[in-house]
């Protein structure tokens, strides 16, 4: 599988062990950065990670920081991108399973590593199911992006309203 990785200064070591088991499990790893403990603004790298994902060069998404909070939030501004900050087995495997989640960030300094690892194994094993509920619910989502895209003319489609959201 294709994976595209990637950290700010305070994921940067978590980051590395991620990159090293999942080349070891066969994976194809890109890494976007960082590569050094300077201090660096997290948007900058995983919008790079979220784009890997939605143009198809990678078929998920993974990124380190302190917490994994931040980067979420920010990957989460990428249409087709549905990033979770997961710490721990279960939630990783109902973020693939029911959501479809594909992208996950995660906090250095919330998690050890061998745990880190076993839910990124996890993560990434896990099928989407494609249960009716839950692409119900994903196409739900993917209809928000699409209402709240800026037009070309600068207007929101959201102004003129979503309809029935019933």
């Amino acid at each position: 599988m294709k994976i595209a990785i990637g950290s700010d200064h305070a994921g940067l070591n978590l980051k590395r062990a991620i990159h090293k088991a999942l080349e070891e499990a066969g994976h194809e790893v890109r890494d976007f950065g960082t590569d050094d403990t300077a201090a660096v603004d997290y948007p900058d790298y995983v919008v790079r990670v979220a784009q890997a994902v939605v143009s198809q060069e990678a078929e998920l998404g993974i990124f380190a920081c302190g917490s994994g909070l931040g980067p979420a939030i920010a990957a989460n501004k990428v249409p087709g991108i549905r990033a979770v900050t997961v710490h721990d087995v279960y939630s990783a495997r109902s973020s693939r399973r029911d959501n479809n989640a594909n992208l996950l960030t995660m906090g250095e300094r919330v998690i050890g590593i061998g745990s880190a690892l076993e839910v990124v194994k996890t993560w990434i094993a896990e099928p989407y199911s494609g249960a009716d509920r839950h692409q119900r619910r994903l196409d739900k989502i993917a209809a928000l992006e699409e209402v709240n895209r800026p037009s070309e003319c600068g207007t929101r489609n959201a102004e003129r309203g979503m309809g029935d959201a019933g």
